[in-house]
């Protein structure tokens, strides 16, 4: 027993040295391990061991991959139908979709005098009943093709559109050609279109952004000019217009030979030449001689420093900086563009940068430049929390003059090219997109290969050419600021504008009148003398 018990720990002892990593002799005891001998230090002198090179590749050094080139819009395909209409087709054939517009030179510029509002609805009239349908059974045949018909107005043109499946396309086609060439202009149907449009009218006049746009065209172009009224006209004109002044525009102004369709789609040239000739063939031109297209004059001055409309109430007020345009065929719009983009045409602008993101003024700061065929304006804006009206106009007009004096940054040069590119690319991205945007060339008078030629000049605008543009037609120094807001809250900041007093105008742009100062009382002079009393006859 005694010998089992000695083998035992001796055997627990060498299997604890070796755990421990100690060194044991065959014995049956542990014995102590000698000292481990310290690694050699190497000398001084010695290098470092070599790393081994990487592996030549045999196929050369890495390319480089090129800047990648700007989108080349395509041209669309023209020709002319039956009755002298002109057209204009894009086939895009990876969707079973086409959408179509037909605009006319036609819009709020061609309105009569004292009739402001006549184009615009003229063509609301459109698709209120046309060919043997009246307007509720127009509407149930478009929604039961899954068609969308709508008609449009600017100040230059209006427009009628559709866009449908390629299955339905040719009863679809059938209803447009009804809207366009043979609408009904019931009186009944007008009535309530006109009960509408009025009303549509006076809520107008509760938005300080809808009266805004109002006055800047009243003020930049004068009630006399054809730009210098809305587009859909006022509440004055619009209850002088009757059922005959829209059948009467009709007939004088949308004519084939005036007219100029846009298709893009999964359509070809043969099968829309058959649709044209099955739908439009009895639209014909009347033999009296086509309106001259209106192209207005550039607006002239002078101009007053301030404009304001008055909103005592208003919880929010428009701030606007406003000048003279160019119209849409001048060389200076391509680089507009890119200048416009950079000083308020995005969110990354730097008007939305400083009164948005930096002082939280506003929702949104921008500005935008028309397009149009006569020279249009140029207008930078803001909505701005009431109290704080007078502070963020000092602060657009600072942006604006800095803007002007010091032009684009090599960032801004970059970052609107590419979002040019990107802006262009997303146009021709869905059908409907690019025949609205044909079509809206079209109306404006601008060739069918515009959209490429003008990319291509955006895209190689150089920071020079911005610096020009910006300077021409974005310092605030010879501008109009139009204010939609309270005059007490504005009044302490005009004596900073050097303007004693701002030009008050009402929601549709008229001059209000200075009241005139009531004359001085006269003080009381010496009682009248009074007649003797007559003698009392008996």
């Amino acid at each position: 027993m005694k010998l089992r018990a000695s083998s035992s720990l001796a055997h627990v002892a060498l299997l604890s040295a070796v755990v421990a990593g100690s060194s044991v002799s065959t014995a049956c005891g542990p014995s102590v391990p000698p000292p481990a001998a310290p690694a050699p230090t190497p000398p001084p002198s010695a290098a470092p061991a070599p790393i081994a090179s990487a592996a030549v590749d045999p196929l050369g050094p890495k390319p480089e991959p090129p800047a990648p080139p700007p989108f080349l819009p395509p041209t669309p395909d023209v020709f002319t139908a039956t009755g002298g209409m002109t057209v204009w087709l894009l086939e895009r054939h990876q969707v079973p979709i086409v959408s179509c517009d037909l605009t006319v030179p036609a819009g709020a510029s061609s309105d009569p005098k004292g009739k402001g509002g006549l184009a615009y609805a003229t063509a609301t009239m459109l698709d209120e009943g046309a060919g043997k349908r009246g307007a509720i059974a127009l509407s149930s045949a478009i929604d039961d093709l899954g068609a969308r018909i709508s008609t449009d107005t600017n100040a230059d043109a209006s427009f009628v559109s559709l866009t449908v499946l390629k299955r339905n396309l040719e009863p679809s086609f059938a209803l447009f050609s009804d809207v366009v060439a043979r609408p009904r202009f019931e009186p009944a149907e007008f009535a309530r279109v006109k009960d509408l449009w009025q009303n549509e009218l006076k809520s107008r006049e509760k938005d300080p952004d809808a009266t805004a746009r109002v006055v800047y065209r009243a003020v930049l172009f004068g009630a006399d000019h054809p730009y210098g009224h809305p587009w859909d006209g006022t509440a004055a004109t619009a209850k002088t217009i009757a059922i005959e002044d829209v059948r009467s525009f009709y007939a004088k102004q949308w004519r084939p030979d005036r007219a100029t369709l846009v298709c893009a789609g999964d359509v070809t040239k043969p099968e829309l030449a058959h649709l044209l000739d099955e739908s439009f063939s009895s639209w014909k031109a009347p033999s009296t001689p086509a309106p001259a297209v209106v192209v207005p004059d550039a607006p002239k001055g002078p101009w007053p420093k301030v404009v304001l409309v008055d909103r005592k109430d208003a919880p929010q007020a428009v701030i606007a900086v406003l000048r003279p345009g160019v119209s849409a065929a001048d060389p200076a719009v391509p680089g507009l563009w890119r200048v416009n983009d950079a000083i308020g045409g995005s969110f990354s602008s730097r008007l939305n940068q400083d009164l948005r993101e930096a002082r939280g003024y506003t929702y949104g700061a921008r500005s935008r430049y028309s397009m149009s065929r006569g020279p249009g304006q140029i207008v930078s804006w803001a909505n701005v929390v009431t109290d704080k009206t007078s502070p963020a106009l000092d602060a657009l007009l600072d942006d604006l003059h800095k803007f002007a004096d010091g032009g684009v940054t090599e960032d801004e040069v970059a970052r609107t090219r590419s979002q040019a590119r990107g802006e262009i690319v997303n146009v021709y991205e869905s059908v409907e997109a690019i025949a609205g945007h044909l079509a809206g060339d079209a109306a404006l008078g601008l060739p069918p290969d515009w959209e490429a030629t003008t990319s291509q000049k955006r895209d190689a605008a150089q920071r020079a050419d911005l610096d020009a543009l910006a300077k021409q037609y974005y310092d605030p120094t010879n501008a109009t600021i139009v204010v939609v807001g309270p005059l007490g809250v504005l009044q302490a900041g005009l004596d900073k504008l050097g303007v004693s007093a701002p030009e008050m105008r009402d929601s549709e742009g008229n001059v209000i009148a200075a009241k005139a100062a009531k004359p001085a009382t006269k003080p009381p002079g010496p009682p009248a003398a009074q007649p003797a009393p007559k003698p009392v006859t008996k």
